[in-house]
């Protein structure tokens, strides 16, 4: 991942470093727990422990070079991890193991810890829009479909069904948590024909991970769904940023980017304020859902492994934890320095001389005992003139001898067109924070 989209967290877990400290974790609890069922000598074990290498900058430079002659990563590693800790104890290390026990075991390691930081990260992001929520309960605007004013709502409810999905999505990043936070050490074919189950066990008890049935990899439907939760995430992300880029239009501005001191919205045009923000992350959302087609792509190996699926995961596994975590917390900034426009809000809700009234005039007709096609064409021709020739849309119905004029007053009640989003609004406050 470029450093633009990195963050330290996920550097963290992700690094040349922490991923060569994994494996040797790997790799040194494997000795103890051979060490534990007597299959090592119990000194040998400890000697791994003692002599084993700092796993830092100059220790990944050594397994480079080392794979420059060998052509294998984890040949490379093991043979550098043994030269530190010397004969005869490293000759323990790597017993009975494949490659793929030590890096889809150290690998799955990461992708929980990794989710472990997505799940906080939405969290946080749901504290957000569950107060964004609750401060914009009552600030009404126009809900649109197809681009077109449509009938009121608020804000907040509008962004109460956004924290309603993200609640949905960080219920998929701890599903699929759990199905990567698996391990394996049985051998070549998955037979344990020369590692003993209860070695595998012990291992993955020390790591918290559990151990799962296995050809000589982990199955990589487990990756692929947690790639979804990753895109998943970024396509509810894109969908909020989506909106507020819609909403920061100039011809709308109900919203806006917050703009610090000294920042620049264009090179060459002063007066821009850019929702750099929001397009960043529906820029970034696509990336996620390109990632997970390459995942999904992956689950299907040749026989019991090949190694088609390695190049792909070396890069989108990390880019991906990456890029959804970064997501959530840009949009958690933007959200937190949004500004809203109440204001601005109700005058584009009158903007349209009425019509966001047209179904309840509608339903009043009908209950005045009006066929509802009738009550339509009433209705239709009066908005359309309304809108043709811009002028107020009850005034209109008032004029036409087909409506009653009793029924309008309750028609064109705000309120009455509010009175229900409690069932939506109080949902969010079901969410577990």
């Amino acid at each position: 991942m470029i450093p633009r989209y990195s963050t330290p967290e996920m550097d963290a877990v992700w690094s040349d470093t922490a991923r060569f400290a994994r494996w040797l974790e790997v790799e040194l609890l494997a000795t103890e727990a051979h060490a534990a069922f007597g299959l090592v000598p119990v000194d040998d074990a400890l000697q791994c422990r003692s002599r084993a290498p700092i796993t830092d900058e100059v220790f990944v430079q050594a397994v480079l070079d080392r794979e420059a002659i060998t052509d294998h990563d984890v040949a490379a590693f093991v043979d550098v991890v043994q030269a530190a800790i010397g004969p005869p104890a490293s000759s323990w290390i790597h017993y009975g193991l494949t490659s793929s026990d030590v890096v889809d075991t150290a690998g799955c390691w990461a992708l929980r810890d990794a989710a472990d930081l997505l799940i906080d990260a939405s969290t946080d992001l749901l504290r957000t829009l569950v107060e964004l929520s609750r401060r914009h309960r009552d600030t009404v605007m126009i809900g649109r479909t197809h681009g077109i004013h449509a009938e009121p709502t608020t804000f907040g409810a509008k962004v109460a069904l956004w924290a309603l999905q993200l609640d949905r999505d960080r219920t998929r990043l701890r599903a699929a948590r759990e199905s990567v936070a698996v391990m394996k050490l049985s051998g070549a074919v998955g037979t344990y024909s020369n590692i003993p189950p209860d070695v595998e066990r012990f291992v993955g008890d020390a790591l918290g991970l559990e151990p799962v049935a296995a050809t000589q990899v982990v199955a990589r439907d487990r990756h692929a769904e947690y790639l979804y939760a990753c895109a998943s995430v970024g396509a509810t992300c894109e969908l909020v940023a989506v909106e507020l880029r819609h909403l920061q239009r100039t011809e709308v501005r109900e919203v806006q980017e917050g703009f610090k001191p000294g920042q620049k919205g264009s090179s060459a045009m002063p007066h821009k304020r850019n929702p750099i923000s929001a397009e960043t992350i529906s820029g970034l959302a696509r990336v996620l859902r390109s990632n997970l087609s390459a995942g999904l792509q992956d689950v299907a190996l040749w026989h019991e492994r090949d190694i088609s699926h390695s190049s792909v995961e070396r890069i989108i596994l990390p880019d991906s934890s990456q890029l959804a975590y970064y997501v959530m917390k840009r949009l958690r900034r933007l959200l937190d320095g949004l500004l809203v426009f109440p204001e601005r809000m109700q005058a584009n809700l009158d903007a349209s001389f009425g019509l966001v009234f047209s179904q309840p005039v509608l339903l009043a007709l009908i209950q005045s005992g009006a066929t509802r096609d009738d009550a339509y064409r009433i209705v239709q021709r009066n908005a359309m003139r309304a809108w043709d020739e811009g002028r107020d849309f009850r005034s209109l119905l008032e004029a036409d001898d087909d409506v009653d004029d009793d029924v309008l007053d309750e028609a064109f009640d705000l309120r009455r067109s509010l009175r229900n989003l409690d069932q939506v609004l109080d949902q969010v406050e079901a969410i577990e924070l």
